[in-house]
């Protein structure tokens, strides 16, 4: 992700996150929605731990390429692993929102998954998208609506409180209801939407949602929104509802997909400066 990691336990837990059931189901959805082809060259932009990567990897086969880009290094040791032997896939350090001048039509499709709420400049990242897309090139996106969390607690005004500290965290909170309108104005034609439900009935800690509360917990704390006291109740009243069947968790993430129109000046083949990847 583009956000920045501080520590190899932190770049762990998201990588066991990644591994859970609904995040696999979400990269299924983005790869179907991607429609690839073998040949393909894909840009993954905030590639993370390299999950969704080493997928896009196969997906393209040998002949395709995939460039995956990240501002952690750590991020980027852990991905570079899980590829390894995968010779089209590579990995640079970089961020969503530097140029990507060196690669501007290179690519047949382009990925961005929870990297823009991170960003203060979300418009200038989509554009970068943009330009290094083909004429007829794919974008997806997949971002998250906090306010859409529908949670069975004995305190929905606490809880809601929780998740308002999240939103308080990142520079582009409430994201999806902006995009499509970000994505037309930089050119891009026939944008979709689909909701991609995370739901939840045990928080246990090999889901992704257990993990969310943990993070949503750390954060209030950390920022001073709620107390250690506080913030500890809330997650054993949840994981007791878990345990005695009450819990419900639910939030909808949202995948972005839309196209790089094709217009007579511009050729639908690579550049030369595509072969440079």
């Amino acid at each position: 992700m583009a956000v920045k990691y501080d520590t190899e336990a932190v770049v762990s837990a998201t990588d066991r996150s990644y591994r859970t059931p609904e995040i696999i189901n979400q990269r299924a959805r983005t790869l179907e929605a991607l429609k690839l082809r073998p040949g393909e060259r894909v840009l993954d932009l905030g590639c993370g731990p390299g999950l969704l990567a080493r997928e896009l990897g196969d997906a393209v086969g040998r002949d395709g390429k995939v460039l995956g880009i990240d501002s952690s290094a750590e991020m980027l040791r852990v991905a570079q692993g899980r590829c390894d032997g995968i010779p089209q896939v590579t990995f640079t350090t970089g961020s969503a929102e530097q140029s990507l001048a060196d690669h501007y039509g290179a690519f047949d499709a382009a990925v961005c998954v929870q990297v823009l709420l991170y960003l203060n400049n979300v418009a200038g990242a989509i554009g970068e998208m943009q330009q290094a897309l083909r004429p007829g090139g794919r974008v997806a996106i997949i971002e998250t609506d906090w306010r859409s969390v529908v949670l069975n607690s004995a305190d929905n005004d606490f809880s809601k409180r929780m998740f308002r500290a999240w939103d308080a965290a990142v520079p582009s909170p409430n994201l999806p209801a902006r995009i499509p309108a970000l994505l037309k104005g930089h050119g891009f034609s026939d944008v979709r939407a689909e909701a991609i439900p995370l739901v939840c009935l045990n928080p246990t800690p090999d889901t992704f949602v257990g993990a969310v509360l943990e993070w949503t917990a750390q954060n209030a704390r950390d920022r001073g929104a709620v107390s250690e006291e506080e913030a500890t109740a809330w997650l054993s009243e949840l994981r007791e509802l878990g345990r005695t069947g009450g819990f419900f968790f639910c939030v909808n993430r949202f995948l972005f997909t839309a196209v790089r129109p094709v217009s007579a000046a511009e050729p639908m083949h690579l550049p030369p400066a595509a072969t440079r990847l």
